[in-house]
């Protein structure tokens, strides 16, 4: 900004915390072009003149203010070395001189401080703390115990126990007499328990004994066998055969076989005998023929029926209600399966089987038993199919029931068929080959 030749000379005055200005030429160009600008945009001039003498102010002010900083800062930064320099170098000194105090006071070997705690903490010094502090504590210790020991074991007043131990003392030996006592009878309650442990044990014995016995009897499914021996003997009672149960009798050559049928035996001697071996378990085929063999040679009988709880436990590639050999057969009996249907056609054949090949049953049609053993067959297996269907069907239970008593008296009738075949003499039997093979 560059001043004109004044006309006047300029006056600048301060009046206070004001600023007067009289006669002053400004002859700078942006100056000038912002008042004319300002001038056509209708402002007023002495403002726009006052607002750039005040910010004009604020940037010299600024500015002076920066300058002074730096100037500042610059002596700063030399101060700061010259006292870093000094500094470092006090520091070289007294780090020296700090080290060799410490040497002396810290040393590992002639330090003060480490001959100090050798002194009064080393095992080897007769001085040291802890040596002192044991002694004394020993000392403490044993005045102690001599002290405790005087005051607890008087009985007069200054023991401050005497009243309490006499009470201890009472109590402890209540205790023990009132232990003794409950001892004493405690003693006699375990008598009297060991006396019954031992007859339970000996019940025990008794009853392993008796299930050894009764395992060596071959009494395994014997509940089974119990209930073939009075199933055969309700059908015997019913033809007039006597039925009994020979299952713990010996017979010729061992107990093989447990029910022996003597038939029409309530009317005199036997025309025959049929014996029954019940298994509650599965034998293989050649097993189950086995045994049956051997029941007839022990039972002196001329017809065997294996005798089995369920179908599943009939031997393999065996069929119940069929003949073996011309004088075995098996069944599957379930009580409260078909109502003793199985075992009734069984008992009826093997008695119908006896009795013809005996020579008094001449005139028996082998035909005649053949179809009506099928007939039997066929009405058994509906019996068990209309079971079968009443598991699944209970609205129709009573009907079903109905269906199934029929079944059975028909069934029933046809056995009495058979019994009639049997004692028939019209005919001229067979040869027993011929017989064998329609049966078979």
């Amino acid at each position: 900004m560059e001043a004109a030749t004044p006309l006047r000379n300029p006056s600048v005055r301060l009046l206070g915390d004001r600023l007067v200005v009289r006669d002053l030429v400004i002859a700078d160009d942006c100056a000038v072009r912002l008042v004319r600008e300002r001038e056509e945009a209708g402002e007023d001039l002495a403002k726009v003149v006052e607002d750039a003498i005040e910010i004009g102010a604020r940037v010299l002010d600024r500015e002076q203010a920066g300058a002074n900083a730096e100037f500042v800062r610059s002596e700063f930064d030399k101060t700061a070395r010259e006292v870093e320099t000094v500094f470092s170098e006090r520091a070289r000194q007294v780090g020296e001189q700090l080290e060799r105090q410490l040497e002396e006071v810290f040393g590992p070997e002639n330090g003060h401080l480490t001959n100090e705690l050798k002194r009064h903490f080393s095992d080897e010094s007769s001085a040291a703390v802890q040596h002192r502090v044991r002694q004394l504590v020993s000392e403490a210790m044993v005045k102690s115990q001599d002290d405790f020991r005087r005051l607890f074991s008087s009985q007069d007043g200054h023991n401050p126990l005497a009243d309490l131990k006499g009470a201890l003392l009472a109590m402890v030996k209540q205790s023990a007499e009132n232990q003794a006592l409950n001892l004493r009878g405690l003693d006699e309650r375990m008598a009297s328990l060991q006396k019954e442990l031992q007859a339970l044990r000996d019940e025990k014995e008794k009853l392993e004994e008796l299930d050894a016995e009764r395992e060596r009897g071959a009494a395994k499914g014997r509940s089974f066998e119990e209930l073939v021996a009075q199933a055969v003997d309700e059908i015997a009672a019913v033809q007039g055969d006597d039925s009994e149960a020979v299952g713990d009798l010996r017979g010729s050559a061992g107990r093989t076989g447990d029910i022996v049928v003597g038939i029409d035996a309530c009317n005199g001697p036997a025309r025959g005998r049929i014996v029954f071996e019940a298994k509650n378990s599965k034998l293989s085929k050649p097993k189950a023929l086995a045994e049956l063999d051997e029941s007839l040679r022990d039972r002196d009988a001329d017809f065997a029926v294996l005798v089995v709880p369920s179908e599943d436990k009939v031997p393999a590639r065996m069929r119940p209600l069929r003949e073996y050999n011309g004088d075995k057969m098996i069944v599957s009996y379930e009580p409260e399966g078909d109502v003793g249907l199985s075992l009734e056609i069984a008992y009826s054949l093997a008695r119908a089987r006896v009795l013809m090949s005996r020579s008094e049953s001449e005139g028996v049609d082998a035909a005649a038993v053949h179809d009506t053993v099928e007939r039997a067959l066929g009405a058994l297996e509906d019996v068990r199919r209309v079971k079968s269907t009443l598991s699944g069907a209970t609205t129709q239970i009573d009907k079903a029931r109905a269906i199934v008593d029929e079944m059975a008296s028909r069934v029933r009738a046809h056995l009495q068929d058979i019994d009639g075949l049997v004692a028939s003499e019209d005919d001229q039997p067979p040869p027993p080959s011929e017989v064998q093979q329609e049966l078979g």
